[in-house]
């Protein structure tokens, strides 16, 4: 046998070989990937934390509630508009948008309470009175 019939063998040896694999690779193909949805925020998950006043991370984390909640994920807002007032307690744009976000989780009582602080940390805002009506308390 000559040399060039041999690297001939060994080549077609070799690209069947190939084609097996590659035929045994695409039955055992899986499935595509499913597109993730972000995942609303699991408050369990999240490690208990010391809280100091800062005022940046309190900004932050209203930003960030805003952009769940025109989301549509009222929960994960409501989170992060709550950790707002942990970071600074005096930040009144928090407790009102906690407010909103509770009554979209049809939570009353806890909306009530957040428009409260609201209207006792700004009580000559342009919401406040609104909020006093609906509170059912007196300027």
């Amino acid at each position: 046998m000559s040399y060039t019939r041999i690297v001939a063998r060994i080549g077609a040896f070799l690209l069947s070989s190939m084609l097996a694999c590659g035929a045994l690779l695409a039955q055992q193909k899986a499935p595509p990937p499913k597109p993730q949805e972000p995942v609303e925020e699991d408050e369990t998950l999240v490690a208990k934390k010391e809280y100091a006043f800062n005022p940046l991370q309190a900004e932050k984390e209203l930003q960030t509630g805003n952009f769940y909640f025109k989301k549509g994920s009222f929960k994960a807002a409501a989170g992060r508009f709550e950790e707002a007032t942990k970071w600074n307690p005096g930040l009144a744009e928090a407790y009102f948008r906690l407010g909103e976000a509770d009554e979209k989780l049809r939570d009353k009582k806890a909306a009530r309470e957040a428009y409260a602080k609201f209207v006792e940390l700004a009580p000559e805002d342009k919401r406040a009175d609104g909020l006093r009506k609906k509170l059912g308390s007196k300027p």
